[in-house]
């Protein structure tokens, strides 16, 4: 069984600890906890591991958020990975700080990441670990939020966040979205 995880983000050091970056994190918080590495390849940093008999793709696309499509289209055709299989992780403005959510589907909510993958795939039928960096932010100063880092006390608090999420992924892998979905959604 192959799986393709997209973890969306956006490339250098000036959008590194952002809420728009969650995406990277948690997938470098998997790699540094089961000790693979990203590698440079064509349209994102990607990694292997076998997993419970799972062979998991890992991609972190380089082609910034809003053309986060291309690379999952592109690694899904190169390993043969079906649509069920994929799982984006990304970034959720309508979700409180911390809050994780398991969906096999959905609108892209405004989300241009999330807009452009549906254009890609041709389809929002693809399932999406939504992770809640919360909305404090002034009417219009969406894109400033989004791309600020995240704060001391959120900082605090963002190990034990990823550390489920990475297990929400991995579950996702063995498990299969619907058991995920019954064990990890509050």
């Amino acid at each position: 069984m192959k799986y393709l995880i997209a973890g969306l983000g956006n490339i250098g050091p000036e959008y590194a600890l952002t809420r728009h970056n969650i995406g990277f994190m948690v997938l470098d918080r998997l790699a540094a906890q089961h000790d693979f590495k990203f590698s440079f390849e064509r349209l994102a940093y990607t990694a292997e591991w076998k997993h419970k008999g799972r062979h998991i793709h890992f991609i972190k696309p380089t082609t910034y958020m809003n053309l986060s499509g291309k690379a999952i289209r592109y690694y899904m055709d190169a390993h043969k990975i079906p649509v069920e299989n994929v799982l984006v992780v990304v970034d959720e403005l309508q979700l409180d700080f911390g809050t994780l959510r398991l969906k096999p589907k959905g609108s892209h909510g405004g989300h241009n990441g999330l807009r452009n993958i549906e254009e890609v795939l041709g389809t929002a039928q693809y399932p999406r670990l939504r992770f809640g960096v919360g909305n404090d932010f002034p009417r219009g100063r969406q894109v400033d939020y989004v791309l600020a880092p995240f704060s001391n006390p959120e900082m605090d608090e963002l190990p034990a966040i990823l550390d489920r999420a990475g297990d929400m992924v991995l579950s996702f892998c063995t498990l299969g979205l619907q058991q995920t979905m019954n064990i990890f959604n509050q």
